[in-house]
């Protein structure tokens, strides 16, 4: 794969950054190309053909926030790495994409909105969902490992996350799922 040149890097970051930007001042509802691009300062035509519409633009941005995580579940120490006990990267993976989606609400919420109709299909949502499927599966074989790690993903919903953490933090978004998680998905007996 041939590197990105200096300047479609130094785009990509700008058009990223103005999207955050406009996200925190006005929520997804007010967010389009024109504004990213004008507040990027590119034109248009760099927006739409690097990220092709609003689903595009918030997919990357989401996917470059969870970057950090991926990386740390694929080669990262334990427990969030390989490594540890399926439960202790089950509760790490939990408790870092709880840290993640209190840090970026109206990203959530943004993604949400643009992605409804394909969410499920969302590549750094399958890539969550597909890792604790396969954590929930080894720690409950008989379970079903996919309708748990959908219902536990459904912890991360926008405006729940947005409640929750409203009235107690990041901590008691990190405590509620922790408690779902190990109700739904306890430790198997050995």
């Amino acid at each position: 794969m041939a590197a990105e040149r200096a300047d479609a890097a130094r785009n990509r970051e700008a058009i990223l950054r103005a999207t955050e930007e406009l996200l925190a001042l006005h929520g997804p509802e007010r967010i389009s190309l024109d504004a990213v691009a004008a507040r990027a300062g590119v034109g248009k035509g760099t927006v739409f053909r690097r990220f092709g519409s609003r689903t595009g633009l918030f997919q990357s941005l989401l996917a470059e926030r969870a970057a950090r995580i991926r990386a740390a579940i694929d080669g990262g120490p334990p427990p969030l790495g390989p490594g540890a006990p399926p439960r202790d990267r089950l509760l790490a993976f939990l408790d870092e994409l709880a840290g993640l989606a209190a840090k970026n609400i109206a990203l959530i919420a943004a993604h949400e909105q643009a992605c409804a109709a394909d969410k499920h299909q969302d590549p750094t949502y399958r890539r969550w969902h597909d890792h604790l499927a396969g954590l929930v599966g080894q720690l409950r074989p008989e379970a079903d490992a996919e309708f748990v790690a959908h219902l536990l993903l459904g912890s991360f919903d926008g405006e729940l996350v947005r409640r929750m953490t409203g009235s107690g933090g990041v901590d008691r978004l990190r405590a509620a799922v922790r408690d779902l998680a190990t109700t739904v998905a306890p430790e198997s007996a050995r």
